[in-house]
Order: structure tokens, then C-alpha cells, then sequence
């Protein structure tokens, strides 16, 4: 938010002290305990042992055995994979009896591929209440001959089945060469004394995340979606390719109907009901791309092989399927707040202009749209909104959702909606997915700039539709965090200044491990759990209920420009010997600011490496003097910058003095 050049550790002293004035101590979790990672199977091959991996069923021609390498990472064993014929065979290792469900663990291995292609570790499972199994490529890298190191985190839930973690490739099924396999409880370090993120926005918008049926396994990752995040987004499976059930389809193409495209929120159960036992409202997305959408859908018979169907067998199956959804979701999720649904998502080029007709592929840098295909524009957007405007839950808001919505692409998204409601009220809002970048090609220049996107902000916003951002991340090169996390204080301050627009900010996902855009880390929160220093940046500026009282309190001056807080500096005698304390200074760098506040907490976390001397505690004892070294003191230089309380030393018997 806005403030001085950000200093992360300004806020998240402030943020500390207040969570340790306020929080039992078992609430946070010990740096020793949260950095313990239990190794729960690790191998080398050194004895020569592959028998825990298989082929991945009977079509699988992989030969998996150990052999002699004497270019091992470790040792001089490793696993071989030869006899390749298909880029997904290869070596699977089957999680039931090694590992739980509901943990979130770190996966590392080495793998070289013979030649150059790109290997993966990849996630097989079938959720629950599904026959069909699904596949997550988790992390991949690019092997020229060498071995390479993948690392990734991954979980799964109890009602998942046949889940393993497997080897293949993007390429050519070429030889691989595989060591040092080794899976471990992932640390811990969430920390529920933050105050939660939900309730920093409580008075301005809803403010949620996205995520996978894999990602929210872990009880950890439920429990930081449960303390910061008020709304979901279910980052997959209410898309069409998890939702279109193809063997009902098929059962009812077969009775002579293809135009009631048949569904299942199978896929969707463990977030919808997670969502529904907590009372998570949530973002549908979506209805209508030209991804994630089956290429039988838009055929007929459902068949791929197919003719493509006509302009008016597609819709009818648009509306029949848009029905259906809703359908469902009132039926078996009545007490879940679909409080908005993306209708149609990324329907323009950057340009403006309707997409290339087809199936997206890597031939079309996956750009290409069936629905452009069968209707040779986007006419389809405006029956899209007419037929779920007809059938959505009550109270659920309709979007249009894009991409580049910061750069010209934006006069054509408020054409567009223009034209959508230009017989009738159909769309209720415009979805800002905001995939934002902090540096670019190695420089720290960030892209869009804040006040591009505060201008696309004053363009919607003069639309009178609704404003969510629906899918904000900022990837960063390197662990430049404090860039980071400039950046976002700076995108806030321009979605606050536009906060009677905005009714929803959505983060995509929930820790930078499980991000689409991993390794970039572009999210608020670090695989551990961790904040980072882009939450306490937005955070900063905020008012926010106090946990204890219903009295609020800033997290910094929220409305005056502060300069740096100085006393006026004790004077020394020629023996060394201090006339009185310079209350606050417990850095003794003869001035008061917050990088006081973060000594003090320093010592109270760790005294034997962050120790105060007799002087600097004398300093440091500032409110209610006496009572010794403690985080309220810490607090009381946070007010004092703030420019909350007017000098120190302070006392609790006048707490706004």
C-alpha cells in the first residue's frame, strides 16, 4: 500500500508484535520444528533394488532395471529405463502404503534422458466418485545427455485412488537413467498469528485464491485457505474437461440425443465440499474457452473423428450444458455461495479481434478457438450470457474473464460487454486475470506498470459493471522478494483507490510451489507455508480489526506522509555513562525507527544470536517502563512511526497519547 519505500520488515515487525501481544505461543510454529524434513523413502540404486517402481501397465514397453553408470550423481548405480516405445512409459512408483493422504510432500530425483528432450515428473490419480484416472505433469527440466534435478511438491486426498508419481517425457520415448529418488514430509511454517488476509479487506472486497483438487490435499493447505482466503476458485475441475461426463454423453449420442451434453461435479467434490463445510463462497470458472474444452464437444455424435456440428446444434448444446451445471451445483451444493461464474474466458486476441478458427494445439500456440471454428466470430459470447443468465443460482454474478486486460486488448473487452448487454442486463461483471510480471528479460523493470493498471481499473470501472480480479500472481526472477514485494503494494494501492468497483480479489493459488507459473515463486506465500514479504506489503496501510478488541488498528499511517522518527539523541558524559535512556533505540544507532522494532523482536525470538546489551535494553523497555524487554515495546515504535502515539516513552494508561 502506499507508504515510504517499502521495508518488509517494517510490517512484519508490527505484524509480529501484535501476534505475540495477542496469541497463545502454541499458535506458531518453532523455526527447529517447522525446518525438520522427514525423509519417508529415499533411494540410490546402490543395491541394485528397482523393485518399487513398475511400468505403467501392459502397453508399458519400458525394461526398468539397475545398472552400472559411471557418471552417477551418487554412487555407481543407477535406474535404467530402456525399450521406450511411448513418451508416458516409464517407471512409476505407487503411493498406497508409503505415503498418507492429506500431506503435502517434497519429491527430488535425477534423471537423464539420452538425448536432448524434456523429462517429467508427473501425477497419476483418480479422484474419488470418478473411473477416470487424471495426470498432472508436476515439474519438468531439459536433459541434453546429462542428469538434471527435479524438485516439486505434491499431495493427494483420501478419496483419491491409484495414485503414483511417475517418469515420462515430452518428446521422443528415448533411454533414461534415474538416481537419487528421495520423497519427504514437506516443513511446516504456517503461521496462524498473521492476521488474515480476509479480514484485512473485510470492509472493501472478498479476497481468495485458487486451487486443484492435489493442491488443497494437505491439511496445512487447507488450514491457510481457512485462515486468509474468503472465497475459492476451483483452478481445474469446474472447467469443461473435468465437468462433461463423455460415457453419458455418449449413452444419450447413442440414443439418437448429442445435444444434452451430460455432467459430473465429480472432479470437483473435494473443493465444493470443503468449500460448503466451511462456508467458502465460490468463484465458478468457467463455461465457455476454447481450452480445456474436449474436441468431441463440438462434434457430432461427440465423436473427434467427427463432421464438426452446426452453428445451431452448438447451441443448443451450450445452453443444455450451461443448464446442466447449474443444475448440479443447486442440487447437490444448495448451501455453497456461487456468488459469481466466468461465462466466456479469453474469447480475444491481444488485438481485440475473435480468435483463428480450429483446435487449439502446439501447431497454433494453443490460440485456436472450436467455438470460432463452428461460428466463424464470437457470436456465441452474447447466447452464452443470455443462457447462463437464465439459469444461474440466484445472487451469482456473470463475468466476461481475460487475460492482458491491462494493454489495448481492453477498449475491445468494454466493446464487448457493451454489446452483450445492449438488449438486456446479461453480464454482470469483467474478470482482470492480472498474470503479472515483476522483472522482465533479467531487468527489474515490471510489467504492466502500476498505473497501466490502475488505467485499465478507470476504464472498467466506468462500464457500471462489477470488477473482479480473478487470477493475480507476479512472478519475479530470482528470490528478488522485496521487489516483489513493492510491486504488489503498488497493484493494491491502485485496486484500493478502485475499491467501490471491486468486489473480489482472487489470487491463483495458494503457495509458489503449486503456482502454474512455479518457478517464478509469484504468489504471497512460499512452499513452506510461509509469508512473504509481498503479504506484509499488502497489509501495510490497512486498517484491520484487532483479534482481541473491536477496536481497529493500523498497520502503519494509512493517510500521512511519515518522515523518519527521531528523540533527540541522550547526551553521553566523558565517562560513557548515558544521562537517560533514548527510549526506543534499542539498535543504539541514537535514532527511533521500526528497524528498532524488529531488534526487539529478533531478541524476544532468538537471544543468544540477537542478544541486547544492558543499554540497548534499557532503551528497548519503552512502554510501561519496568516491565522489561517485550513485544509490546516492539508496538509501541510501530505507533510511534506510525505517528499513532506522539513520543515514547509510552504507557498503557493512556494508549493514545
Amino acid at each position: 500500500m502506499k507508504h515510504n519505500p517499502f521495508n518488509a520488515l517494517t510490517a512484519a515487525a508490527l505484524t509480529a508484535a501484535m501476534a505475540l501481544s495477542s496469541f497463545p505461543a502454541s499458535e506458531a510454529v518453532t523455526a527447529d520444528a517447522a525446518d525438520t524434513e522427514d525423509v519417508v523413502f529415499s533411494t540410490d540404486f546402490e543395491d541394485g533394488d528397482v523393485s518399487k517402481f513398475s511400468k505403467r501397465g501392459d502397453s508399458d514397453t519400458s525394461v526398468i532395471e539397475a545398472i552400472e553408470d559411471d557418471k552417477a550423481p551418487s554412487g555407481s548405480k543407477v535406474m535404467s529405463v530402456s525399450g521406450r516405445d511411448q513418451s508416458w512409459n516409464g517407471p512409476s512408483l505407487a503411493v498406497e502404503g508409503l505415503l498418507e493422504p492429506n500431506v503435502k510432500y517434497n519429491v527430488s530425483v535425477k534423471v537423464k534422458a539420452a538425448w536432448y528432450n524434456t523429462v517429467c515428473l508427473s501425477l497419476q490419480h483418480t479422484p474419488g466418485g470418478s473411473d477416470e484416472p487424471q495426470y498432472t505433469n508436476l515439474v519438468k527440466g531439459v536433459s541434453q545427455g546429462e542428469y538434471v534435478t527435479l524438485e516439486t511438491s505434491f499431495s493427494f486426498g483420501d478419496s483419491e485412488k491409484d495414485v503414483s508419481i511417475y517418469i515420462e517425457t515430452t518428446g521422443e520415448a528415448n533411454d533414461l537413467c534415474v538416481d537419487d529418488f528421495t520423497i519427504t514430509l514437506a516443513p511446516n511454517k504456517l503461521d496462524k498469528s498473521l492476521v488474515g488476509l480476509k479480514d484485512v479487506y473485510a470492509d472493501m472486497f472478498k479476497f481468495g485464491t485458487a486451487t486443484t483438487v492435489g493442491e488443497i490435499s494437505p491439511a496445512t493447505t487447507k488450514e491457510l485457505v481457512k485462515h486468509h482466503f474468503n472465497s475459492l476458485t476451483a483452478g481445474n475441475e469446474l472447467k469443461p474437461d473435468s465437468v462433461l461426463d463423455k460415457t453419458a454423453c455418449l449413452a444419450l449420442a447413442a440414443d439418437g440425443d448429442d445435444t444434452d451434453p451430460q455432467v459430473t461435479l465429480a472432479n470437483a467434490k473435494p473443493i465444493l465440499d470443503f468449500a460448503r463445510d466451511n462456508n467458502i463462497s465460490v468463484r465458478g470458472h468457467v463455461l465457455v474457452w476454447h481450452q480445456q474444452t474436449p474436441l468431441w464437444f463440438f462434434k457430432e455424435d461427440y465423436d473427434e473423428n467427427g463432421e464438426w456440428v452446426s452453428k445451431e446444434k452448438m447451441l443448443k448444446r451450450m445452453e443444455n450444458y450451461i443448464k446442466n451445471v447449474f443444475a448440479a451445483v443447486k442440487e447437490e451444493y444448495p448451501d455453497v455461495d456461487f456468488y459469481a461464474w466466468d461465462v466466456v474466458n479469453e474469447a480475444l486476441t491481444d488485438g481485440g479481434s475473435p480468435r483463428q478458427g480450429g483446435f487449439p494445439a502446439e501447431s497454433n500456440n494453443w490460440e485456436a478457438s472450436p467455438w470460432v471454428q463452428i461460428f466463424g466470430d464470437n457470436s456465441f459470447i452474447k447466447p452464452a450470457f443470455e443462457y447462463a443468465k437464465k439459469y444461474a443460482p440466484e445472487g451469482t454474478e456473470l463475468f466476461y474473464n481475460d487475460y492482458n486486460e491491462y494493454m489495448d486488448k481492453k477498449d475491445a473487452i468494454v466493446k464487448l460487454a457493451e454489446e452483450i448487454n445492449s438488449d438486456g442486463h446479461f453480464i454482470d461483471g469483467i474478470g482482470m486475470q492480472s498474470h503479472l510480471n515483476v522483472t522482465n528479460n533479467g531487468g527489474n523493470d515490471p510489467f504492466p506498470t502500476a498505473g497501466m493498471y490502475k488505467n485499465a481499473l478507470e476504464k472498467f470501472s466506468k462500464t457500471g459493471l462489477d470488477i473482479q480480479i480473478t487470477e493475480l500472481d507476479a512472478t519475479v526472477d530470482g528470490e528478488n522478494y522485496e521487489l516483489q514485494a513493492k510491486y504488489y503494494s503498488d497493484i493494491f494501492d491502485a485496486i484500493v483507490a478502485y475499491k467501490d468497483y471491486v468486489s473480489a480479489v482472487v489470487v491463483w493459488g495458494t503457495t509458489d510451489d503449486q503456482s502454474w507459473r512455479a518457478s517464478k515463486n509469484p504468489l504471497l506465500f512460499n512452499k513452506d507455508y510461509e509469508a512473504k514479504p509481498a503479504y506484509y506489503s499488502i497489509i501495510d496501510g490497512i486498517e484491520v480489526p484487532d483479534i482481541t478488541t473491536t477496536s481497529k488498528v493500523s498497520t502503519t499511517a494509512a493517510t500521512t506522509t511519515k518522515t523518519t522518527t527521531t528523540s533527540t539523541v541522550s547526551e553521553t558524559t566523558s565517562s560513557g555513562a548515558q544521562n537517560e535512556p533514548l527510549y526506543g533505540d534499542a539498535n543504539l544507532d541514537k535514532k527511533v525507527t521500526v528497524a528498532d522494532a524488529v531488534a526487539i523482536l529478533q531478541s524476544l525470538a532468538n537471544s543468544d544470536k540477537y542478544g541486547l546489551s544492558d543499554e540497548a535494553k534499557r532503551n528497548a523497555d519503552c512502554f510501561d517502563i519496568g516491565d522489561g524487554v517485550t513485544a509490546n515495546d516492539a508496538l509501541a515504535i510501530q505507533r510511534l512511526d506510525a505517528g499513532v502515539i506522539s513520543k515514547l516513552p509510552h504507557s498503557s494508561a493512556s494508549p493514545n497519547a
